[in-house]
């Protein structure tokens, strides 16, 4: 594996489970010195998590966690609300066994870590969970582009849940009833449940943007 794509995993993981906030800088250099890789790697690795709107680049001056605006993360979810749920359907329909294993799987960690009161076990267990299907999904390019949109606003829905013990308790939920539907090869319950759980995101980020609740 090259040292950028080393880089770009373990400063993506950090992104989506050390808590970093929006707007919070990173720097090149101590990035460099914690992976234990040259700055051209890491630099590279930061340009490919900008296009994919983890991080902003401000050229001359520094790269930060990317920071949203409320109409920006409206916009993300308007564009998720529209493409996941066909994306649940087809992968629904098209799985591999192995593939809902990991539903089944990741699920389990999700609940057991909502009981344990462990933030970060559910987090990366949601993640392993939305990669995997959109890995599922016969279209590749529907699957990549879920990613990124997921990508760019993950870090807010984080930061919500993690501090809303009950967002997260009916979120967890609202995953049950998705993986119930992919395990039942149900496309139109997969759909269905992937876009109500989108519709109840939606509420949430706003009122939490918006009056912080």
């Amino acid at each position: 594996m090259r040292r950028s794509e080393v880089a770009y995993m373990r400063i993506k993981d950090a992104l989506q489970h050390a808590g970093l906030e929006p707007g919070e800088p990173l720097s090149e250099p101590q990035l460099s010195k914690m992976l234990g890789i040259s700055r051209t790697p890491v630099r590279e690795a930061l340009q490919q998590l900008a296009q994919e709107g983890l991080v902003q680049v401000i050229p001359g001056r520094a790269v930060t966690v990317a920071s949203r605006s409320v109409q920006d993360v409206l916009d993300v979810i308007h564009m998720r609300s529209l493409l996941e749920p066909e994306l649940a359907r087809l992968a629904a329909e098209s799985a591999s066994e192995k593939q809902r294993k990991t539903f089944s799987d990741t699920m389990n960690d999700m609940e057991t870590a909502l009981r344990d009161d462990d933030y970060n076990a559910w987090s990366k267990a949601d993640v392993i969970f939305h990669d995997t299907m959109s890995k599922a999904c016969p279209n590749p390019l529907l699957g990549e582009t879920v990613v990124m949109l997921r990508n760019r606003v993950h870090h807010l829905a984080k930061t919500d849940s993690r501090h809303n013990p009950a967002r997260l308790a009916a979120c967890t939920a609202e995953h049950r009833r998705i993986v119930d539907a992919l395990l039942a090869r149900s496309g139109k319950g997969a759909e269905e449940a992937m876009r109500d759980h989108l519709n109840i995101l939606r509420e949430s980020m706003f009122n939490k943007l918006m009056y912080g609740q």
